[in-house]
């Protein structure tokens, strides 16, 4: 079972959760919809994604 968990941010329960699936790879969710499949990510892949959003290379709208 994965231990999800969301942006202590998230107000209104429309968030992303993440849940580590092992050393490798985490899996990323709608939390409005978590009976739905999930996306698996490598953790660095994962990493340059948040990193790019910090860094205002991802649009965002």
């Amino acid at each position: 079972m994965l231990a999800w968990t969301r942006s202590s941010s998230c107000a209104d329960h429309a968030c992303v959760e993440v849940a580590p699936v092992d050393a490798e790879f985490v899996a990323v969710r709608d939390s409005k919809n978590p009976e739905q499949p999930f996306l698996t990510f490598t953790r660095e892949a994962w990493s340059q994604f948040q990193d790019d959003v910090v860094a205002g290379r991802v649009d965002l709208r």
